[in-house]
Parts: C-alpha cells; sequence; structure tokens
C-alpha cells in the first residue's frame, strides 16, 4: 500500500478537472485521472492517466482495477466530473432523440452510479482512518429549472445525480463515507452558469476532503468564503 492516499478525478477537464487534479497533487495525494481523451499512461505532471468513455457506464470498473494496479490502492478520494447535453433544434424541447438523452443520462448519472459502487468496494479495503470522499460536480438545476433548453438533458441527469448522493450520504456517512454534490454560486446564490472557477472548485473540494468542517451533501460553495447554506 502506498503512503500517500489516492485521488481519482473522472472527466478531467481543462478548467475544473485540472485545478482539481492540481489542487491535490500539492497536497500529497497520487492522482489519477480518468477521460475520453487520455492519450498517455504518465501526464508530465506526474498523474496516472487513463483512458475511459463515461458515456458507457460498463467502462467505469475497468477504470477503478487500472488506479489500483498502477498505484497499489483504492482511490479515497473520487472527484466525478464528467458531464454532457444535447441541444434542442430550436425551441422544441422534444427534438431530442431519446436515444441522445439516454447517453446523456449515462454520462450524468449511470455512471456516476457505477463510479459510486466501485469507489464503496474500494473504501472497504482502505485503513479506517482513511478520509473516504466521493464529489460530483453539481449546479443549481437540482432545486431550479432553468430557462435554457440547451441545459434540459444536463439538468435531469444534475438532478437524478443529486438524489443518489444525498440518499449515499444519508446512507453511508455513519460509516465515515461521506458524498457531496458540490455546487458553486455566485455570491447571491444564482447559478453560475459556465463562469465555473476551476481553483474555486479545487479549494473547495480539498476543503471536503479533509474534514476539517461540517458540510451537509449539498455542498453549495461560494469563491473564497467556502460552504455557503443558500
Amino acid at each position: 500500500m502506498p503512503s500517500q492516499p489516492v485521488a481519482l478525478i473522472l472527466g478531467s477537464g481543462p478548467r475544473v478537472g485540472a485545478a482539481v487534479a492540481r489542487k491535490f497533487a500539492n497536497t500529497g495525494y497520487l492522482v489519477a485521472i480518468a477521460s475520453r481523451k487520455a492519450t498517455v499512461v504518465q501526464t508530465v505532471e506526474g498523474y496516472l492517466s487513463i483512458t475511459a468513455d463515461l458515456s458507457n457506464p460498463s467502462s467505469i470498473p475497468a477504470v477503478f482495477d487500472a488506479v489500483k494496479a498502477k498505484l497499489q490502492s483504492a482511490p479515497s478520494v473520487v472527484v466525478y466530473n464528467a458531464a454532457a447535453l444535447t441541444q434542442p433544434t430550436s425551441d422544441n424541447l422534444f427534438s431530442i432523440k431519446a436515444e441522445s438523452l439516454a447517453a446523456n443520462l449515462n454520462t450524468n448519472t449511470v455512471s456516476v452510479y457505477a463510479a459510486a459502487q466501485e469507489t464503496v468496494k474500494g473504501w472497504e479495503t482502505l485503513s479506517k482512518d482513511a478520509k473516504k470522499v466521493f464529489i460530483y460536480t453539481g449546479n443549481k438545476q437540482n432545486t431550479e429549472i432553468i430557462p435554457i433548453l440547451p441545459m434540459v438533458t444536463l439538468g435531469m441527469g444534475k438532478s437524478a445525480s443529486a438524489y443518489l448522493i444525498g440518499a449515499a450520504d444519508s446512507r453511508y456517512s455513519k460509516l465515515g463515507y461521506r458524498f457531496f454534490y458540490a455546487d458553486e454560486r455566485n455570491a447571491d446564490g444564482s447559478l453560475k452558469g459556465m463562469q465555473l472557477d476551476g481553483d474555486a472548485h479545487a479549494e473547495f473540494f480539498a476543503q471536503l476532503a479533509s474534514g476539517e468542517e461540517e458540510v451537509p451533501w449539498h455542498a453549495t460553495f461560494v469563491k473564497g468564503q467556502g460552504y455557503v447554506k443558500f
């Protein structure tokens, strides 16, 4: 078993994913990143890089197997940062094909379930004092209907995953397993939208992983302030 804990970021994009990976690496974690575009075994930063199609839930177990094989430990922190949406034609919501919706839900929710499933299996192999945290990158769509049609399939997935995260945290927090739906907001509580701040996510996710502050599963936060209840 490695002396360093392991963090796995599923959906390692250039903004949130990259900032979160950098933050965890700088705080002493071995970092693994998984994305469809991964092309190397090890990045220049020293991260384990794994190719994964998160629209295919059956691919998830192999990601966790690769982490355990290469880093000699299951991840204690897992961040699910992948997202997908399909834009409708013009203003016709029901122009989105059911197959496209299903593919989006695979990325936004079904693979989240598969990842959480593998995460808990891995946590059972870690020491009792290891931090065990699963973080899903959410937004405000689980509490408010946003009147932007291109965000409908994304919102459906966020809402479903929020319920999953809340249910998981309710069930497993007594074992020291924490699940968080992390939702960055503007200071007035409004939707952050495309103005998400990668570094703010990284700072907050590291705080959640440390367990130093009691934060509920629906973890709304504001840059520079940390958890803020809205």
